[in-house]
């Protein structure tokens, strides 16, 4: 059974930087598309990246030039390293792939 786990969520001020972290089990890792999505309270959940199989990567227009989207295959890992975070960024973070989402994890920006 494919299971998603994030981590790294917590509170930062403006201008702050965190990691965001996806380990996944239970499947074939490297043959498979992971994103990352966000949801504001409020707010329908948006993509915010997203990182093919082969490497290529797209990002949201909100995010490009500040966020970046990694994977580490030999770990089962995907990455969301976070920089010049704003309150807007403000969300519960959720990795999403095989049709399935982790639990979220809370990112939360403010001074």
């Amino acid at each position: 059974q494919v299971q998603l786990v994030e981590s790294g969520g917590g509170l930062v001020q403006p201008g702050g930087s965190l990691r965001l972290s996806c380990v996944v089990s239970g499947t074939n890792f490297n043959n498979y598309d992971v994103a990352w999505h966000r949801q504001a309270p409020g707010k329908q959940r948006e993509l915010v990246a997203i990182i093919t199989s082969s490497g290529n990567v797209n990002y949201a227009d909100s995010v490009k030039g500040r966020f970046t989207i990694s994977r580490d295959n030999a770990k089962n890992k995907v990455y969301l390293q976070m920089n010049s975070l704003i309150p807007a960024d403000t969300a519960m973070y959720y990795c999403f792939g095989w049709g399935k989402w982790g639990q979220g994890t809370q990112v939360t920006v403010s001074s």
